[in-house]
């Protein structure tokens, strides 16, 4: 089994084969609006058009499971991401990627990868893991996507290579993306720093106030369905 043998629909409503992406190296990353991640859209975006003449697609799954932060429509994520991150990549409908009711690519692709934590060097690795055992310690058991902003990438055969945590950085991740899409030249030179300064995730007076980039508290809504 490979991740072709999966169907998804699209954020439009089209369903589609991922056969439909065989033979590309795929980059699959489940996003949210109002997370202090979401600026990573910025940078999932400079690598897709880095590379997507190589070969290469981001194929993104919008999901409210993690402190309800992406709560609008379809067609409102859409055009958010339209707006504020000049977003041109496949973005999908709305969907679990977690517990019971976790889209099946999703439970396939966390089967297929370990957790190994959080980059501790990342100024947010702190905030994120502190948050997670104090109001969602489920989350932080077996291998299941902890949080919004985690990625796979897939080679060409449809085979998972990699699995990055949200403190990992889309830029961190050409030297990979390179290596899969066997393109390494002089003509590829690393993203720029300005893609990096992700804002600060909001820590407020309560460490349960986290993880909102609009520099607000985010109430945590927690639903036992989504363990």
């Amino acid at each position: 089994m490979s991740i072709y043998d999966f169907k998804v629909t699209t954020i439009e409503g089209d369903e589609v084969s991922l056969e439909k992406y065989k033979g590309k190296v795929l980059l699959i990353v489940n996003t949210a609006s109002k997370c202090g991640f979401t600026p990573q859209y910025e940078g999932l975006e400079a690598l897709y058009k880095k590379y997507e003449d190589s070969g290469f697609e981001i194929l993104g799954f919008p999901s409210n499971q993690f402190a309800a932060q992406e709560p609008g429509e379809n067609d409102e994520i859409k055009e958010f991401c339209k707006i504020n991150y000049g977003v041109s990549f496949q973005l999908f409908e709305k969907s679990d990627v977690r517990g019971e009711n976790a889209h099946p690519l999703f439970k396939y692709m966390t089967k297929k990868t370990t957790f190994k934590g959080f980059n501790q060097n990342h100024p947010n690795e702190k905030k994120l893991n502190g948050m997670l055992k104090k109001n969602f310690p489920k989350f932080l058991e077996g291998d299941s996507v902890k949080w919004n902003f985690t990625k796979f990438l897939v080679g060409r055969d449809g085979n998972i290579d990699s699995r990055y945590e949200p403190t990992t950085d889309p830029s961190a991740m050409s030297t990979d993306i390179e290596r899969m899409l066997e393109c390494i030249n002089e003509n590829y030179f690393p993203l720029t720093d300005e893609l990096n300064n992700n804002k600060e995730i909001y820590t407020g007076d309560d460490d349960e106030e986290v993880m909102n980039c609009e520099g607000g508290p985010c109430n945590f809504v927690y639903n036992d369905q989504n363990d």
